[in-house]
């Protein structure tokens, strides 16, 4: 997943069709001059309408078309004909996708499943024609009804993605080098904050035919809950994982006191995201002997943990074992 291609965030501004007019006509023949009227409806104004598309993990091919207007509804025609709907626009969108009022804020869809569809603007209704107006008082209506105009609105999509596993970590607590290990992802990986500047996912494969998805995203601070580093682009991507990857170091000053800062963030920003299953990884253990490994444990928070080493390969299966038994994967 390129850093360059991957797009999370669009505001786009759709406006979709008018509806078509009703006509006003009457049959008029050789055998019959003077016949009652036969003004046909006009059509459907085009609708913006989302679509999921398992293939697609970016918004990317969304970013630079910021208009995006579908088609008119065509005028009613005599002989009751009516006019043809406007063209919808289908937009195809990564699954995962959220769709909110750019003015209001108001949600108004989340797409999870392929081929799931969503009208996010309803083209405005084509207008009735004069047949439908005659009566036993008024047999030849002069007049119809015109079309509905379309709506036209900004509207947000914002991809929050889709992953059973969420790596949770400050930068450089080894998340990147842990999914390169165990999937066939490949991040970037330097001794540096904020290497992941984008989210990368990881297919694991696990025992026999089973496998999961992780989801390495880029590195928490103090305060991203606030918006500070990468704040929120990184936290909104974590609501979708059924089961939370806490990594801390064995290096770390205090594995304790880090773990519940990263729990802190988190319950800050959605007090939701506590519900989710959590284990705690504790990364670079190639560094330790038996003897700091049993003082670390006497010092570790209350919840599932597992002693790992990316570079050594040790404990790996372990994780494995755990991830699958602790989620609903």
């Amino acid at each position: 997943m390129g850093s360059d291609n991957f797009v999370d965030y669009v505001k786009i501004n759709c406006r979709s069709g008018k509806g078509g007019e009703g006509s006003v006509h009457f049959l008029r023949t050789r055998t019959n001059p003077k016949g009652g009227p036969d003004g046909g409806n006009g059509g459907r104004g085009g609708h913006i309408i989302l679509k999921g598309n398992k293939q697609l993990w970016t918004l990317l091919h969304l970013k630079y078309t910021k208009h995006i207007k579908a088609g008119n509804g065509q005028n009613g025609m005599g002989s009751l004909k009516t006019g043809a709907d406007g063209k919808d626009i289908i937009l195809e969108i990564p699954l995962g996708t959220v769709a909110r009022n750019a003015d209001t804020g108001e949600f108004e869809c989340e797409i999870t499943e392929h081929g799931q569809t969503h009208i996010l603007i309803k083209g405005g209704r084509g207008g009735l024609g004069n047949d439908h107006f005659k009566s036993s008082t008024n047999r030849t209506p002069r007049y119809a009804q015109p079309g509905e105009p379309g709506k036209e609105e900004w509207q947000i999509l914002e991809l929050k993605l889709l992953a059973d596993v969420g790596l949770v970590g400050f930068p450089n607590a080894g998340k990147s080098t842990l999914l390169s290990v165990i999937s066939a992802a490949k991040p970037e990986i330097a001794d540096y904050p904020f290497t992941t500047l984008t989210p990368n996912l990881g297919l694991v494969r696990y025992r026999e035919d089973r496998s999961f998805v992780v989801a390495d995203i880029p590195g928490i601070i103090e305060g991203a809950h606030k918006g500070k580093g990468l704040g929120l682009r990184f936290l909104r991507h974590i609501e979708r994982n059924s089961i939370l990857l806490f990594l801390v170091p064995s290096d770390s000053n205090d594995i304790n006191k880090e773990y519940k800062v990263l729990l802190s963030e988190l319950k800050q920003y959605n007090p939701e995201l506590l519900d989710k299953s959590r284990i705690l990884a504790i990364t670079k253990s190639d560094l330790l002997d038996d003897e700091l490994i049993r003082e670390i444990k006497n010092d570790l928070p209350d919840i599932t943990y597992v002693f790992i080493s990316s570079v050594a390969k040790t404990g790996l299966m372990k994780l494995k074992d755990v991830i699958w038994k602790e989620s609903n994967i």
